[in-house]
């Protein structure tokens, strides 16, 4: 099975969008599958279901820092090449989905009891979270 088709097997059982990212890519940098879910798991649904930064985005980023961020170094340059690869990481995932924000995503707001049961409704899970979970570990797959 593929790093793609794990991160979205992972997000098909119990886990968010941001914990099946990273728990999936960041164990070969280091984190362990428990603390990769411990750690993503206030970032699903747009940072604890607020419709932010997509959580498959937002564990994105972290598994890029993971592998390219500034550490106890504190080397400048290896930070403004982490900022560059976030930022290219952004604008592809932008490019095929037209932003990064969960609300905007959905077309709702799952923090509210409306808003979830539209994303129920209309079956979002699967037509739309799904995808963006897959998008995001296609271009970490391209970037990594």
């Amino acid at each position: 099975m593929s790093r793609i088709e794990k991160a979205v097997s992972s997000f098909k059982g119990d886990f968010n969008c941001a914990q099946s990212i990273l728990s999936t890519y960041g164990i070969q940098y280091g984190l362990n599958r428990d603390t990769a879910l411990k750690l993503a798991t206030g970032f699903g649904g747009g940072m604890a279901q607020f419709g932010r930064t997509c959580g498959a985005v937002s564990a994105a980023f972290m598994v890029i820092g993971l592998k390219y961020g500034m550490g106890i170094n504190g080397d400048t340059e290896v930070k403004e090449k982490t900022y560059q690869l976030i930022r290219e990481f952004s604008d592809q995932f932008q490019g095929i989905n037209g932003t990064v924000i969960c609300k905007e995503l959905l077309g709702c707001d799952i923090n509210t009891p409306e808003g979830k049961n539209y994303y129920s409704q209309n079956e979002l899970f699967e037509k739309k979270c799904l995808q963006y979970v897959k998008n995001a570990a296609e271009i970490l797959e391209e970037m990594l």
